[in-house]
């Protein structure tokens, strides 16, 4: 009886996901509301996005934290929904873009566009189409942290393949910083063939939120090392926590 009864419940796995999926809504809306003066695919696929980078901050915020602060362990569960979604509403923001302002023109994508003053196609911006590279790259990279976030992968990896893996998340933290700086303070300027959109409020806090999960991520590394110095361990080789 106890045994149907656990079966037939929902895993605790699951509501966090649920929960997930609904602050990750929560935060789009509440993006897109914020900026009622731009064009609505642009509100979209910037809503889309900054929600994405959120969860990504939050989810890379709580390893360190829990190293800082042992009272913060109660977050550990839930990193996993936390780093899933971030990936997928990432995804999201790269196919509205990809499909509403590139049009699935790899030219578009790199930042060549057709120019009516010089009536041929040119590359507007400099740095678009790098930045836009940038982008896919850590596109990538998160889907693969999303397609090995399971237990089933643990255990197919082993816990040194995985945390090999996942180590790399850090790294899509600088790639998204880098994408997202680009177009919150260098693409949309003053050219002879447009009109730069409208100032964006989440310029400052999304440098103050990615330099804080940077922050705790250093000083969690450095406390780390003066325990391992303090036991006696500092030649035993790399830090791997």
């Amino acid at each position: 009886m106890n045994a149907q009864r656990r079966s037939g419940s929902i895993s605790p796995s699951i509501w966090r996901h649920c929960a997930v999926v609904v602050l990750a809504a929560v935060l789009v809306v509440a993006f897109w509301l914020s900026r009622m003066d731009w064009s609505p695919d642009m509100r979209l696929w910037r809503a889309v996005g900054d929600a994405a980078a959120l969860l990504l901050f939050t989810a890379l915020a709580i390893g360190p934290a829990v190293k800082l602060w042992s009272s913060a362990g109660w977050l550990l569960r839930w990193r996993r929904a936390i780093g899933v979604w971030a990936g997928l509403v990432a995804t999201v923001h790269a196919l509205l873009v990809i499909d509403g302002w590139a049009q699935w023109s790899l030219r578009r994508f790199l930042g060549y566009e057709f120019v009516p003053q010089l009536a041929r196609e040119a590359r507007m911006e400099p740095g678009f189409g790098l930045a836009n590279l940038i982008g896919l790259v850590a596109l990538v990279w998160m889907l693969v942290l999303v397609a090995t976030s399971s237990d089933r992968a643990l255990r197919f990896l082993g816990p040194p393949g995985w945390k090999w893996i996942h180590n790399g998340a850090y790294v899509v933290l600088y790639l998204v910083v880098l994408h997202a700086s680009y177009y919150l303070f260098l693409h949309y300027t003053v050219s002879f063939h447009r009109l730069p959109a409208p100032e964006n409020w989440f310029r400052i806090p999304f440098l103050i939120l990615g330099g804080s999960v940077i922050a705790l991520q250093w000083a969690a590394f450095t406390r780390a090392v003066r325990r391992r110095r303090a036991h006696g361990h500092g030649r035993d080789g790399a830090l791997t926590g």
